[in-house]
């Protein structure tokens, strides 16, 4: 068994959200985001389908050039190649599920 938490030891990047791996499990990789207010990950997109969830404040989250505003315990799920952004609007904690075969260096890059 494997424990994590999205919300101990929280720390914040200055210049770019904080990403850490927290579970490295036989099917997904479980990453939690930090956002401070302001913080923007820019247009990227996935190899394979992804799911975020906001774990913790407001997040507004650009796919097709819609946004939707997500909030605390929202979730959205994404096929491939699906580009899209994420800005906070608050201090925020984002979960992000990738599929085991994904990179968590190139979610750092972002």
């Amino acid at each position: 068994m494997k424990v994590a938490s999205f919300l101990e030891d929280i720390k914040f990047n200055t210049l770019k959200p904080a990403v850490t791996l927290l579970l490295d499990t036989d099917f997904s990789k479980e990453i939690r985001v930090v956002f401070k207010k302001g913080q923007v990950m820019e247009d990227h997109q996935a190899p394979f389908a992804i799911v975020v969830q906001v774990i913790k404040g407001n997040i507004d989250f650009g796919v097709n050039d819609e946004i939707k505003q997500l909030k605390t315990g929202d979730l959205v799920a994404l096929k491939p190649h699906i580009v899209h952004n994420l800005t906070a609007t608050e201090d925020s904690v984002v979960r992000l599920t990738l599929s085991k075969s994904d990179s968590v260096k190139r979610v750092k890059n972002v």
